[in-house]
């Protein structure tokens, strides 16, 4: 376990460095190494690593998800007001019906199978999103009109509504019934997370005044709550609708409104695990990727994958119409909207365990795209923010007199 452990954080810091000076996002270097190391071709991460893998992605995503809460400063998510709403689920279910409409013709799936695959294809990578939408918020780029938060906020809200789609198609695959009772736990998600993450920013908050202890401690406390909150999501989303992923950011806003000063403080803290953190996530997702069964689906499945991102990029232009971004800027946060990992990851071989026919297949196409959406997206995001952003310059004219000061 410890030498699968040093090789996936060697290998995977060595490979993802080459990959930079090639101008490749290093994400990909992560994930190229989990296949090489995983189980389908060199089988060098111990099986004890991947019986939990999918523990450690939900820590990682934590981790990423704690450090955009206490970015998201409540002024930002004010401006951003319905577009956000709509970002939420308007370009995921334009992407959804493109699955339903070409899959069929190109896969040779059904209605209710290619229901299924649009849903687990819909959602938006929030591990690839966040650390890159945070350095532009750090740098102060389209934050004024606060395209960073618009596109952290609707993702988080897009992988929601994607997992509340999910189940509802696959008991309707398994009832031939379609569950209405599934739909009711999209609002209880959002309603409760985030009311339950509010609580613990005002608990929080009490106690970081009132008792004093180191920040690492404090860091400590919050990440294991956050941690738990998932677990606790796993016990409640039988009975009603909970989202742990916004529990967490709401958390950290909550902190970052009430204790701006902590909540600086812990971010530079939480960027420091994310070091570790980012690398055991992607070469975790890599690990889980069967290169094998993309030859079950080949070019259809990759001329699938584009037609569907050309639904997705209508969804975001129509999402932002009522906006007052640019067309400059429009393209870019159809850029960020592309990448897809973690949570094809994490859902992508359900199908296929719970004895589906064309469970394989929706393995595959979930595979390839994580492959291409992750790739294209991270590297669109990082050669066009500068050119398709503008920078805020009176926060930069602010920080410069402070830093005169």
């Amino acid at each position: 376990m410890l030498l699968s452990l040093s090789l996936m954080l060697l290998v995977g810091l060595s490979v993802s460095y080459i990959f930079k000076l090639l101008k490749i996002p290093s994400i990909l270097g992560y994930m190229i190494t989990g296949i090489i190391l995983g189980p389908y071709v060199l089988n060098l991460i111990a099986p004890e690593i991947l019986n939990i893998s999918a523990d450690l992605r939900t820590i990682a995503l934590v981790v990423i998800l704690l450090r955009a809460g206490l970015s998201l400063n409540i002024k930002d998510l004010k401006q951003i007001g319905i577009t956000g709403v709509l970002m939420a689920f308007i370009p995921a279910s334009f992407e959804i019906v493109g699955v339903v409409i070409f899959a069929p013709i190109l896969l040779g799936l059904s209605l209710i199978d290619s229901l299924i695959l649009g849903t687990i294809l819909g959602a938006v990578s929030p591990a690839i999103i966040v650390p890159k939408m945070l350095k532009l918020m750090e740098s102060k780029e389209g934050t004024k009109k606060s395209i960073p938060q618009l596109i952290l906020a609707g993702a988080s809200m897009d992988d929601i509504y994607c997992l509340v789609l999910f189940a509802s198609a696959i008991s309707l695959a398994q009832n031939h019934t379609l569950n209405f009772a599934t739909f009711v736990h999209l609002p209880e998600s959002i309603i409760f997370g985030i009311g339950l993450g509010i609580g613990l920013g005002f608990i929080f908050n009490y106690l970081f005044r009132k008792i004093h202890m180191r920040d690492t401690l404090k860091v400590i406390i919050v990440l294991t709550t956050a941690i738990l909150l998932t677990v606790f999501e796993d016990y409640i989303k039988k009975y009603v609708g909970f989202s742990s992923l916004l529990a967490v950011i709401a958390l950290g806003i909550t902190l970052l409104t009430l204790y701006p000063k902590l909540a600086s403080r812990m971010v530079r803290k939480y960027e420091k695990i994310w070091l570790v953190a980012e690398i055991l996530l992607f070469v975790l997702v890599g690990a889980a990727v069967n290169i094998l069964t993309i030859k079950e689906v080949g070019l259809n499945a990759i001329i699938l994958i584009l037609i569907i991102l050309l639904f997705r990029t209508l969804g975001v232009i129509f999402a932002t119409l009522p906006s007052k971004l640019k067309f400059k800027e429009k393209v870019f946060v159809v850029f960020a909207y592309l990448p897809k990992a973690t949570v094809q990851a994490s859902i992508g071989a359900i199908p296929l365990e719970m004895g589906f026919a064309s469970g394989g297949v929706m393995l595959s196409v979930s595979v390839l795209a994580i492959l291409i959406t992750a790739t294209l997206g991270s590297f669109l995001i990082d050669i066009t923010h500068k050119t398709l952003l503008e920078k805020d310059s009176v926060s930069l004219e602010k920080n410069e007199n402070k830093l005169a000061v």
